[in-house]
């Protein structure tokens, strides 16, 4: 059984990597431009709610799921946040060089850091309440208004890259036997808006199965779902967002793979811990409990906010190979504290 569920879990990993690699950054570039959005816009808004997709889903499931399972919902998007912040930036910037557009940085930076600081504030007492959800959810709407309007108010120019690496359907290799199911099941590249429904449709299909996964595999190893969630769930639903990070930095457009990063974990934490536990307690009441694991790894991400926003300042809104190797070295420096905690043997926090 926990053969097959491992096997499983990462046969769902792959099928989430090749759905955005193969069809879902191109069906969202192509309505980016129909929508005329900015890179910086598209990054933070489009790209960020599409590919946090997964991570909605599995708090949405998780919280639904018989059995108090929400800390499976929350401790994927706090230990997504931490990975999209520190492996997805680090590793674009490892990719290539890129000088930041300031002004639309600084926006996300802003908001992101509000979004984190609410987080703390609210599961402080080790629970949420409807009224704190509701605050993150009002917080969204005030973030896409400033998306919209930022350029009004502050001018600046969208950096341009050196155009958009097509993607083609060609079942061959390892990867064959899943790209051949995909290609059967996606429509041509020209109905990208169906592709784009088609593609949140399949990542939510894998979400509920990644939860109901991460419980067996949390109760046959006894391993606490909080740490399941942190790190390999939180790993696993991040996939989308570091292959369209990745992508869009190859192509010098590090403003987009940056903004989608930050926008995707605005989005996680505002409205993928919002949405799904606001809905939760509209029909059933009550609060949804969180703490413990997940109070110390909500620390760790605020510190690895002030580390990004540091490294910004000192280099000057660059980012290269020193801010990359910072970024992924604080991130294993996570992964190896959350692995020793399962021994008792747990670092600092």
């Amino acid at each position: 059984m926990i053969l097959l569920s491992i096997l499983a879990l990462l046969a769902c990993f792959i099928l989430l990597a090749r759905v955005v690699d193969l069809f879902f950054i191109s069906s969202l570039d192509k309505i980016s431009k129909d929508l005329r959005l900015s890179n910086d816009a598209a990054g933070a808004t489009l790209m960020a709610v599409g590919s946090s997709a997964p991570e909605l889903f599995v708090a949405l499931f998780a919280v639904i799921k018989p059995g108090d399972h929400q800390v499976i919902g929350i401790g994927s998007i706090v230990g997504s946040a931490i990975f999209n912040l520190l492996v997805i930036v680090g590793a674009s910037a490892m990719v290539r060089k890129a000088t930041l557009t300031k002004i639309p940085v600084i926006r996300d930076l802003i908001f992101y850091s509000l979004s984190v600081g609410l987080l703390v504030l609210f599961i402080w007492d080790g629970q949420l309440v409807m009224y704190e959800t509701a605050i993150l959810l009002c917080v969204y709407v005030l973030y896409v208004i400033a998306v919209v309007y930022w350029r009004k108010w502050f001018k600046y120019e969208d950096i341009q890259g050196d155009g958009e690496e097509e993607q083609e359907c060609n079942p061959k290799g390892f990867l064959g036997l899943f790209d051949r199911v995909l290609c059967f099941v996606f429509p041509k590249p020209k109905h990208y808006y169906l592709v784009f429904f088609i593609s949140i449709v399949i990542i939510a299909a894998l979400s509920w199965g990644l939860v109901e996964l991460a419980v067996i595999i949390s109760h046959e190893l006894h391993i606490p779902e909080a740490i399941i969630a942190l790190t390999v769930l939180a790993i696993g639903t991040s996939i989308p967002d570091l292959f369209s990070s990745l992508i869009v930095a190859r192509q010098g457009r590090g403003d987009m793979a940056v903004s989608n990063a930050v926008g995707s974990n605005i989005f996680d934490i505002l409205v993928g811990l919002g949405l799904p536990f606001l809905l939760v307690m509209v029909f059933s009441g009550g609060s949804i409990a969180a703490g413990g694991d997940l109070m110390s790894s909500t620390l760790i991400l605020s510190g690895s906010v002030i580390l990004l926003i540091a490294l910004l300042l000192i280099q000057r809104w660059k980012v290269g190979k020193l801010t990359g190797v910072v970024l992924l070295l604080f991130y294993l420096f996570y992964v190896l504290n959350e692995v020793l905690k399962l021994s008792g043997l747990g670092l600092v926090f």
